[in-house]
């Protein structure tokens, strides 16, 4: 059989009406040409119909999201909006300004600025002679932003994807591709105040979001490289012990030291001095205690750290948080680029009750001060202080998910926001139904009705049951000939006569009532 080159599926239907014309009956060579043409008639019909093929009879071809990525129903969409509205409120209230950053970013924009997490940067495909990586999170690029546009001063709110190329734990809340919500103060001020703000505006959402008792670990880079300093940690190891440290809230003191040990070529007396900071935690109590300790004290980063945490406690008291505040020596904060005080919200208890599974999910809030990043972008390496947060969205998700599977609803989920169902319990009503939903739909009223000629009156009210739509407004023969229009509530299953003219007025009466 002759080899046929794979055509697109045009050109083999346009090959097929050239090869299926019937040849001259006057030309010699007639009989032979019908031949031929039978042959390659049956060659084309036989490539084209396996072009034709469905993906279904790839054996292998499995049809899923890419790992560490998912789907999010009607249903899920609602909660996340509900969660994402009371965040952004909470960042408006604060004054905070919308900003928005691309995707991806040239790659130098991204190199070096987060440590050893680096490799969980995404890089794309040459496309157009630039090097580009997904954005990792949306501090370096609300850095570059600042540098590039030479902002000197701004408080701004960010919620977008950002991409990790990390093995996910799904049930965790872990993915490779996620939402962050971050609030960012950009400034020359003085010390103290925008940080407290921002540990302030952690608990006002953690307290919203109503997901147990939490408790906000702080600690500041300066004291944590004095601590490593008098231990005896050489500087170019601070990083990469520091990353140790992190790791505290999933393993333990003593599989950290052997990481430090082993993997950082750590001494194991210095790893043993570095435990007895890391396991200290407490309130202002704790930052004077270690003014007095003798070998910090004499470490003037550490003291400098020190004198802001016990300004951060006076503004946090003030502020009626610095219960929920733990000055905590072993939190580390992976990231490069924190200079000054770093925090991390925790859930003190995860929500386990009443036959929910106890689910893990790590820290759902976290920031620092970061004064040295956006010099980074700078020609003349001209920096502007900066201290931020970040909502775990993703790891609230699963929380809220959690409890709704065991019936401890959060939130009220409905997947519309249909406020009126435009119904009739008589055939032949659709010219009416049409007008009256018109007539809403003018009125900016949310407005429904099914998609039928003659529905029946216990199907349209059952489906306003399940949607949750509160009002229906009824018409049929009676209704038309008396000019008035029944308004009946869903939930209390109330029916009242109105008139025509005076529906719009009534429905958007009821409706700011509720």
């Amino acid at each position: 059989m002759p080899q046929l080159r794979l055509l697109p599926r045009r050109a083999w239907a346009a090959l097929l009406s050239q090869l299926l014309r019937p040849p001259c009956a006057s030309s010699p060579g007639a009989v032979h040409c019908h031949s031929q043409v039978s042959e390659i008639e049956k060659v084309a019909k036989a490539v084209l119909t396996s072009q034709l093929k469905p993906h279904q009879d790839k054996p292998n071809f499995i049809i899923k999201t890419p790992k560490g990525t998912r789907d999010l129903s009607p249903q899920q969409i609602v909660v996340r909006e509900k969660i994402l509205d009371l965040v952004v409120s909470c960042f408006k209230r604060h004054g905070a300004k919308g900003l928005d950053t691309p995707a991806f970013e040239l790659k130098e924009v991204l190199t070096e600025k987060y440590g050893e997490v680096s490799g969980l940067i995404y890089d794309l495909k040459d496309q157009g002679g630039e090097l580009l990586s997904l954005r990792y999170d949306l501090t370096v690029p609300f850095a570059r932003y600042l540098a590039m546009n030479k902002v000197k001063r701004m408080k701004r709110y960010h919620v977008g994807k950002v991409w990790r190329r990390e093995s996910p734990t799904m049930v965790q809340g872990r993915y490779r591709e996620f939402c962050q919500c971050d609030f960012d103060i950009a400034g020359q001020f003085d010390p103290m105040i925008p940080d407290a703000e921002c540990l302030k505006i952690m608990c006002e959402i953690l307290s919203g979001l109503q997901l147990g008792d939490f408790l906000i670990k702080v600690n500041d880079r300066r004291i944590m490289d004095g601590m490593f300093a008098v231990c005896g940690v050489p500087e170019s190891k601070f990083r990469a012990v520091g990353s140790s440290i992190d790791k505290l809230d999933k393993m333990s003191w003593k599989d950290v030291r052997h990481e430090m040990v082993a993997k950082k070529g750590l001494a194991p007396e210095v790893a043993d001095q570095i435990g007895d900071y890391v396991q200290c935690h407490g309130g202002v109590t704790l930052v004077e205690q270690m003014f007095q300790d003798p070998r910090l004290s004499q470490n003037k980063q550490a003291l400098e750290g020190l004198e802001d945490l016990k300004l951060l406690f006076e503004y946090l008291t003030l502020f009626g948080i610095s219960e929920k505040i733990s000055f905590d020596l072993s939190l580390a904060r992976g990231l490069d680029y924190y200079t000054g005080v770093i925090y991390e919200a925790i859930l003190l208890q995860s929500p386990a009750q009443a036959g929910e599974e106890h689910l893990s999910v790590g820290s759902v809030a976290a920031g620092g001060r970061y004064d040295r990043l956006v010099g980074m972008f700078d020609p003349k390496g001209h920096s502007v202080p900066c201290v931020g947060l970040s909502i775990g969205v993703e790891r609230i998700f699963s929380i809220v998910e959690q409890r709704m599977k065991v019936g401890l609803k959060t939130f009220l989920v409905r997947t519309t926001e249909t406020q009126v169902f435009v119904a009739t319990p008589q055939k032949n009503f659709l010219q009416e139904r049409l007008k009256l939903i018109a007539e809403l739909w003018d009125a900016g009223i949310k407005a429904e009705m099914l998609y039928k000629n003659n529905p029946k009156l216990l199907t349209q009210l059952h489906y306003c049951e399940n949607m949750g739509i509160p009002l229906v407004v009824i018409i049929g023969e009676q209704e038309l000939k008396e000019g008035v229009i029944k308004l009946r509530s869903v939930a209390s299953r109330e029916e009242v006569a109105i008139k025509r003219e005076n529906l719009v007025a009534e429905v958007q009466k009821r409706l700011s009532k509720s």
